[in-house]
């Protein structure tokens, strides 16, 4: 559960978040809005990338500004970003356990986790090609894998959605639905693609100018005509 009080973000004179407070509790959280909308901000303080001026955000009850950005990965926050981080000239299985040697993993042994985690995300049968060999989609899938090993608390995702065809967002919708069940862990996802948004989150929060102006069912919030206006472009 992620819990947002109060919290503002600033870059000079520019307000890139502004007083929001939110329960976030779904297994699976939309969060979406228009370019420059406070979005990525939101994950970037997550992340640790960005300290806020003011306000608290607490994942599972820890206050996360008092973790240290090197060490959120191994409390469990983990992110997958719009370009790929796959390393190239490793293998899928080695670009998994290059996370898992930073993380805890719980029972099991090292190889079963891996294991279980590339069968999850359906690259089991090609866990021996290099990063650099595989396909877009397949690149997307050894980042998910990278977030979904060990023992997550929290799983962002900023865009997955984007570039694929339809067998492969339908395989990326199952993924996503997943994943509080395989592994424990939330996902808050960042997509611009409605349809991905509306088939995989229970709950959607909206912002728009760094205020939250929606939060709630997912199919409720897309109805709402604050929403419509400011994330869909439709006429009040």
């Amino acid at each position: 559960m992620i819990e947002v009080e109060g919290l503002v973000v600033t870059f000079g004179g520019v307000s890139a978040v502004s007083n929001l407070t939110a329960t976030l509790d779904a297994p699976v959280t939309g969060l979406i809005g228009p370019n420059g909308a406070g979005k990525t901000t939101l994950l970037n303080v997550l992340s640790g990338f960005v300290r806020p001026a003011r306000g608290t955000i607490k994942v599972d009850g820890i206050d996360i500004l008092n973790v240290a950005t090197y060490r959120r990965s191994a409390f469990g926050i983990r992110r997958t970003f719009q370009t790929e981080q796959v390393v190239l000239n490793l293998s899928v299985w080695d670009n998994v356990t290059a996370i898992l040697d930073h993380v805890p993993h719980g029972q099991g042994s090292r190889d079963e986790i891996i294991s279980a985690t590339l069968a999850y995300v359906g690259l089991k049968d090609r866990s021996h090609r290099l990063g650099g060999e595989l396909s877009a989609n397949d690149r997307r899938m050894v980042e998910i894998a990278r977030g979904i090993v060990g023992s997550p608390r929290l799983i962002m995702m900023d865009e997955p959605g984007a570039g694929l065809s339809e067998a492969e967002a339908d395989h990326l919708r199952r993924v996503i639905i997943g994943i509080p069940d395989h592994c424990g862990a939330q996902v808050l996802l960042v997509d611009h693609d409605v349809d991905l948004i509306s088939h995989t989150c229970w709950a959607t929060l909206v912002l728009d100018f760094g205020v939250k102006i929606a939060y709630g069912r997912t199919e409720e919030v897309l109805k709402d005509p604050a929403v419509r206006t400011a994330y869909l472009g439709e006429a009040a």
